[in-house]
């Protein structure tokens, strides 16, 4: 680095905004029928490049409709029990406490948690957008005891988020 780089960097400025800090016992509380997510970050503080929440899932419960998103990326942190997550051609990965899944753009997949135990996971979303997916279901199913497959189809295609219609048909035949 020449001496004029070195001046340069030496007069910026440091930052001062904040960090966002999420105590176990907050962020808000959205019912998706039977399932719990807690969202932790919605993109306000990060310029929307950026979503998370954690979701509960309890024993023997089926996830969403199978899908793939066309704008955005997902991961998911197993943090309690097991979560089962589908992909095409029948292929299903059994993700335990500390195993990480990574849903990149147009990767068709859908999870459950078919097991005897509640599970838990984290999620993220690039860009955060899709958190408002959530707050919608959570509005549009504050009546029903478990997710309904068409509302969520419905919901889901307001986010460019598209069904995996062999996936559906595949596990319609299980």
């Amino acid at each position: 680095m020449d001496d004029e780089a070195r001046q340069a960097l030496a007069n910026m400025k440091m930052p001062r905004r904040p960090i966002n800090f999420v105590p176990a016992t907050s962020g808000e509380i959205l019912k998706l029928g039977h399932i719990t997510c807690r969202i932790m970050e919605d993109g306000s503080r990060t310029d929307n490049r950026i979503g998370s929440a954690e979701f509960t899932v309890p024993a023997g419960t089926g996830g969403p409709p199978a899908h793939w998103h066309e704008m955005h990326d997902e991961t998911f942190l197993v943090t309690q029990g097991t979560i089962r997550f589908h992909a095409p051609d029948g292929a299903i990965v059994d993700a335990k406490v500390g195993d990480y899944v990574t849903v990149p753009v147009r990767a068709p997949h859908t999870f459950s948690n078919p097991f005897d135990v509640e599970a838990k996971f984290f999620n993220t979303y690039t860009p955060a957008f899709y958190i408002d997916y959530f707050k919608i279901m959570a509005e549009v199913s504050k009546s029903d005891e478990k997710m309904s497959k068409e509302k969520n189809l419905e919901v889901m295609s307001r986010f460019a988020t598209m069904p995996a219609g062999e996936m559906l048909e595949q596990m319609a035949k299980k």
